[in-house]
């Protein structure tokens, strides 16, 4: 069974993707893509991972902002249920309430570094970040592997999305995730995502540049297009990815795909 890598960057937009991120463009040549997903609502940080990794939506899982509250009905995510499984799993990630997608003791690594604000610095650290993903993967060959990318984000935020600065955080990313597909696509499926867009330097309105993302699928025994569209609401993805067996286990989502 193939082992998985899902790389998110945050605040990925698909016009980005089609602008400046090559290798993601290869890899939706290749797999299997859709430029058009909707994100779950509201397309806020926290509230998307949770969803994306539990496969519940926020009127289930009670985050709707970026501050953690534990479920009054916990859902086992995804990162439990292959600890369940005797599964390996490493988190790399930027942000720090990122913490709080797994459980305590559910994970078998994971790596935190704060980015800085700094545009050249920020970049710099992302491709620190991405080697050292490589050398932990090399060396200790996980199940599973978030890669989470979050400066494209802070560049929104800071200069604009679909600025300048905000492209050249979208094509570091792009470098980063090419990377590690360049190293590891013999033994990995590998998933690209972000978890909202973003306009001006805001997001979280229900609106196409904030709700729309891209989701991409390389390499592995994937469920059909038709699921795409449902990422954050349905549990097809990363839930029912080679690496989880294919299936969800009793308990886990419930909420019905995205119309």
């Amino acid at each position: 069974m193939k082992k998985v890598l899902l790389a998110l960057v945050d605040g990925l937009r698909p016009d980005a993707v089609q602008q400046s991120c090559p290798a993601l463009c290869r890899m939706a040549q290749e797999g299997q893509a859709d430029f058009g997903a909707q994100t779950t609502f509201p397309p806020v940080t926290l509230p998307c991972h949770l969803s994306l990794f539990h496969s519940v939506g926020p009127e289930r899982h009670g985050v709707f902002t970026n501050d953690w509250t534990p479920m009054v009905r916990p859902v086992p995510g995804l990162v439990e249920v292959l600890h369940a499984a005797g599964r390996s799993t490493a988190l790399f990630y930027e942000w720090e309430p990122l913490r709080d997608i797994a459980r305590p003791g559910s994970a078998t690594f994971a790596r935190y570094q704060a980015l800085p604000w700094e545009h050249p610095a920020a970049m710099e650290r992302e491709r620190e970040q991405a080697q050292a993903a490589a050398d932990y993967i090399r060396r200790e060959q996980p199940d599973f592997v978030f890669f989470y990318l979050g400066y494209t984000d802070n560049a929104g935020h800071q200069f604009g999305w679909m600025g300048r600065e905000y492209q050249e955080a979208a094509a570091n990313a792009d470098g980063c995730i090419r990377q590690l597909w360049q190293e590891f696509a013999g033994e990995y499926a590998f998933i690209a995502t972000a978890d909202h867009g973003g306009h001006l330097r805001t997001h979280g309105q229900d609106c196409p540049e904030d709700m729309q993302i891209p989701l991409i699928a390389w390499g592995g025994a994937f469920p059909g297009r038709e699921a795409a569209g449902g990422l954050f609401h349905s549990g097809h993805c990363p839930h029912r990815c080679p690496a989880a067996g294919g299936s969800l286990p009793q308990g886990v989502g419930g909420a019905q795909p995205a119309a």
